[in-house]
């Protein structure tokens, strides 16, 4: 069977110490909120506890449950009911008020009851006189049937006598009492009467031993005689309404005891207790008429013995007066039972007088008697014990002081070190944070915003994230210099928003048609313009900020197949084995470079010189400025399918599986990479690391001095198509539709592109920065990732022919536009270009005209 489950709303401290992880101190805990909160609302609300947490909850949650504690209300009153009693009150036979708090007297006898003598009227055996002012009081207590199904209900409701009733009841009522010439009648509301006509009084000096007359009336006679019966007050309900309040049952009970009195206040015990009557009636009194007195209570115990009808004693004269206070017999009791009314009368100044002292509050000033000395205590403590100390305080707190702790504690933390420290050492510390977290930094206040504006602060922060003044605006002539004071905080803030653009914007791209229907084979961009080249043996030359086309170079005789640019300066190499060299403002032909015997397939440019590679095995480095051939390299026995230079050492990968070094200026072979089953296809080369791409599905790293395999990088599963070298970082990506990204220094592979969202053909081409990578491929689409985390951004490019023979065949992009060369082979898609600028000076540009621009070629 499964554990009992605990209810949080009635456990004890035992029962929740049984819990796991939960001791005394935080059961105590427990109980204490709750006590504060009434009742907990559901089994999370003990999270409120300090020291439980999530997890605890969580552990314990299956033996906890929440049982909410419905209240019963009062039975509430039919309207038939409230008109009745609203009629008998309008007409003056019905008084209904709260019950009052009762008077204090304290340092009185212990036989004294625990509520002073209370007169209760009762009108209906005509035992006492009955005032007929409103603002008599009368408790009636019903006694319920169960008393754990009912509540006490108590209500001040007595019913006066109707009209009907006899003339000589009330006028016996309304007859002054009979008083002895020895007895002075004390009246304890003045001149209207009140309480103090239904009460015993006490004599001017203090006793209460005297005896007061009742009315001369045979029918109060006859009465008095019914009072004494005790069957008659059973059938009146009398005793059953007395015994179902536990005040008048202690009442009684006491009057009994002590053997003097009679039930219901028709004789008095003691001269005390008509002394103790005598106050409670002017304190009542006093209340009724709004007066400024305190109320008197009493806090005496009452002893536990069962309540018991003591018979009254005959009287020899049934028409004498009846004794009030006591009997002829205990006349000698007078002078105990003045001193205790005397003691009475002293214990309610000094409880007055008592209620009226301020409490002193502890403070710094008037600081508990016991502080100092702890405080020292805690002083000549070690580190450590003082930590022991305040552990074990901050247990036995309950969770309101822990809150006050907390506010103290907190205003220590919150001070402005920045302000305090000098200028420089602000900067220094500020270069810590992000960039994003130093503009947050900025609204703090102003002078953390001018620190935050410092130019040289955001000049290292662009290096970081590698953003330059020309990545940023590029050449752009018609740009604006930005209004704030740190030029490179508004680089930063411009290149934030272009990579935005870049994740999120939809920009309609424009579109630039040429080529006709044939397949571009070469694409490159600087900016400002585009260089397209194509199997139609042309070239075209566009311009990136409007999409017309500025230039047809023409010259060749084959298809062109490879192409580098550098400024104004474009060399193209052919099917005709030709290599040419074009001014790009003019476009006329400045050299055409004669010396290979094969198609031109590969080219790369550094500075005025331009190393080429051929289908007949031997490279050329040619100077573009005079176009005579420098060096001819030969060593390969294939076609040169890939070359990279960087200005001292020339690496090339040929059909003949073998990745060569050369030392251009001796035409000297430095080293033979051998180490590929198949054809190398692609090659990247950063001065120290050659890294290579095969047919036979592998990538190999090489160290360019040694000229040793580093790493072999084994995941694709076809031929290498595309790779690009930055920072150690390479990405490629391979027939078999996916893309990989790679570290090559420890060879390990940190993202694979791919899911639901990755290509459905194969890849193309790539460029990545340092936060995204953008890929294409045969299936017409044009895909945005991120670097960091491997995850799919968006398509930023779709065409509605992908699948069924649009292919999109090269790409180039810099920080804020992209180029791309789309088309296909069956003829389904037009060959063309497209540009997709997401620049931030363009947004205005972008938003008025969505459409595509299409400019024909000339």
């Amino acid at each position: 069977m499964g554990r009992r489950k605990l209810d949080i709303n009635t456990a004890s401290v035992d029962e929740f110490t049984s819990l796991s992880g939960i001791g005394q101190i935080k059961a105590k805990a427990i109980i204490d909120l709750r006590n504060e909160l009434g009742q907990f609302a559901e089994v999370n609300d003990l999270q409120k506890v300090p020291g439980i947490g999530s997890v605890l909850m969580d552990h314990n949650r299956p033996v906890l449950q929440c049982k909410i504690v419905k209240v019963k209300q009062r039975p509430k009153i039919s309207r038939a009911t409230r008109s009745r009693i609203a009629s008998r009150a309008a007409s003056g036979r019905l008084l209904v008020e709260e019950s009052p708090n009762l008077p204090v007297a304290s340092n009185c006898n212990a036989s004294l009851p625990t509520t002073l003598c209370r007169r209760y009227n009762t009108r209906r055996n005509g035992s006492e006189n009955i005032s007929r002012d409103p603002t008599v009081l009368s408790v009636v207590a019903k006694k319920p049937r169960c008393q754990y199904k009912r509540r006490w209900k108590a209500a001040a409701v007595r019913t006066l006598p109707s009209p009907q009733r006899s003339a000589k009841r009330r006028r016996a009522a309304n007859q002054p009492p009979v008083v002895p010439a020895n007895v002075q009648p004390c009246s304890s509301r003045g001149e209207d009467g009140g309480v103090g006509n239904s009460l015993s009084k006490h004599t001017s000096t203090g006793n209460c031993g005297e005896t007061l007359a009742r009315p001369s009336s045979s029918k109060c006679s006859d009465n008095a005689q019914n009072a004494q019966n005790p069957h008659h007050l059973r059938r009146r309900g009398f005793f059953r309404a007395r015994r179902a309040n536990p005040l008048h049952a202690a009442e009684d009970h006491s009057a009994y005891a002590s053997g003097t009195g009679e039930v219901g206040g028709r004789t008095v015990c003691s001269a005390a207790e008509n002394a103790c009557a005598q106050q409670a009636t002017s304190a009542l009194d006093d209340d009724s008429a709004t007066s400024t007195q305190s109320n008197l209570s009493i806090s005496h115990e009452l002893p536990d013995r069962r309540w018991t009808k003591r018979k009254p004693e005959p009287s020899d004269d049934s028409r004498g007066p009846k004794k009030f206070c006591c009997s002829e017999e205990s006349g000698s009791e007078l002078q105990d039972e003045t001193s205790c009314e005397q003691q009475t009368l002293s214990a309610v100044e000094s409880s007055q007088s008592s209620s009226t002292r301020k409490q002193k509050i502890p403070s710094k000033k008037n600081p508990p008697p016991l502080l100092n000395g702890w405080l020292k205590t805690f002083q000549n403590w070690t580190p450590s014990e003082r930590l022991l100390a305040l552990d074990e305080l901050v247990e036995i707190c309950d969770p309101t002081q822990v809150r006050h702790v907390m506010q103290v504690i907190e205003p220590q933390f919150q001070r402005d070190f920045i302000s305090l420290l000098p200028k420089e050492l602000a900067l220094y510390v500020l270069s810590f944070l992000e960039p994003n977290d130093l503009l947050r930094a900025a609204q703090t206040c102003r002078y953390w915003h001018m620190l935050a504006e410092d130019n040289i602060l955001w000049r290292e922060k662009c290096h970081e994230e590698g953003i330059s003044e020309s990545l940023v605006f590029g050449s752009i002539v018609r740009r604006k210099r930005p209004s704030s004071k740190s030029l490179w905080k508004s680089l930063f803030l411009r290149q934030q928003q272009i990579e935005k653009n870049w994740r999120a914007s939809n920009r309609a791209p424009k579109v630039l048609k040429g080529h006709d229907d044939h397949v571009i084979t070469c694409l490159e961009f600087n900016g400002m313009k585009i260089v397209s080249g194509s199997d139609d043996n042309t070239l075209k030359v566009w311009s990136a900020v409007t999409g017309k086309c500025l230039r047809t170079l023409t010259g060749h005789t084959g298809g062109v197949w490879s192409s580098q640019m550098s400024g104004n300066v474009i060399i193209s190499g052919s099917t005709d084995r030709t290599l040419k060299v074009w001014d790009a403002d003019t476009g006329r032909t400045i050299f055409t470079l004669y010396g290979h015997t094969s198609t031109v397939r590969c080219m790369h440019l550094h500075k005025n010189r331009v190393v080429s590679g051929s289908r007949d095995a031997t490279l050329r480095m040619w100077d573009v400025e005079t176009g005579h051939c420098l060096h001819v390299l030969i060593g390969h026995m294939a076609a040169v399918r890939c070359v990279q230079y960087d200005g001292r050492r020339v690496v090339s990968g040929a059909y003949d599986y073998m990745v060569k070094i050369w030392d251009p200026e001796k035409e000297t072979c430095l080293q033979t990479l051998a180490g590929h089953t198949n054809r190398v296809y692609s090659l990247q080369f950063d001065g120290m690391h050659i890294v290579s791409g095969s047919l036979d599905t592998s990538i190999r790293v090489w160290s360019a001095e040694t000229g040793a395999c580093l790493h072999t990088l084994v995941g694709h599963q076809s031929l290498t198509s595309g790779m690009e070298l930055k920072d150690n970082i390479l990405v490629s990506g391979n027939a078999d539709s996916t893309v990989k990204v790679w570290n090559i220094t420890t060879g390990q592979c940190l993202q694979t592109l791919n899911g639901p969202n990755k290509h459905q053909s194969a890849v193309t081409c790539l460029q990545f920065n340092r936060k995204l990578i953008i890929t294409s491929s045969d299936d017409g689409t044009i895909k945005i990732w991120d670097l960091r985390t491997g995850e799919f951004i968006r398509n930023l490019v779709t065409l509605e022919s992908g699948g069924s023979g649009g292919v999109v065949w090269r790409i180039r992009c810099n920080n804020s536009k992209l180029v791309c060369a789309v088309g296909s082979r069956n003829g389904t898609e037009e060959t063309k270009l497209l540009v997709l600028d997401f620049d931030v000076e363009d947004d205005a540009q972008s938003a008025a005209g969505r459409a595509a621009t299409t400019v024909a070629a000339s």
